[in-house]
């Protein structure tokens, strides 16, 4: 009899777990197995691995075959500095796009607030030169209104 160290799939749809198992090779995947050696749960972030490795060991000791995603397992269980594996978020296209239009229109609207910030500036420059220019003309009409004011000698 042909023993592999395989995943069981279990969990309702759409929501799966895993069984690390030692089964029959001929067994279906989610049939009969001999031993649970543990568990995998890649809903969890980052996700679980509970896994004996001392059973695993022995499996493979007696024989057993690993399967490829169950190797990967047994090799982050086993070196506790590994870290698990964590989910790839995949965009559609449509969501992508979304995106692109979203970063545009952040850059137009980062383009137009420097825009204003400029004119804001400009004005204030501006509206600080007229009122200087009205300080220095203030000065001068006074003096002209007290040259034509009768001196009181």
């Amino acid at each position: 009899m042909a023993v592999k160290i395989r995943l069981a799939r279990a969990g309702a749809k759409k929501a799966p777990f895993y069984r690390i198992v030692a089964a029959d090779t001929r067994s279906p995947r989610d049939g009969r197995f001999i031993e649970i050696l543990g568990r995998y749960n890649p809903r969890t972030e980052p996700s679980t691995i509970q896994l004996d490795v001392e059973k695993v060991d022995a499996w493979i000791a007696k024989g057993a075959q690993m399967t490829e995603t169950a190797g990967k397992l047994y090799e982050i269980a086993k070196n506790p500095e590994a870290v698990a594996p964590s989910k790839d978020t995949k965009l559609s296209k449509k969501a992508k796009a979304k995106a692109a239009e979203e970063a545009e229109a952040a850059v137009k609207a980062a383009e137009d607030a420097k825009a204003a910030a400029a004119e804001a500036k400009a004005a204030a420059a501006e509206a600080k030169a007229a009122a200087a220019e009205e300080v220095e003309a203030a000065p001068a009409a006074d003096e002209s209104a007290a040259d034509d004011a009768p001196a009181d000698e």
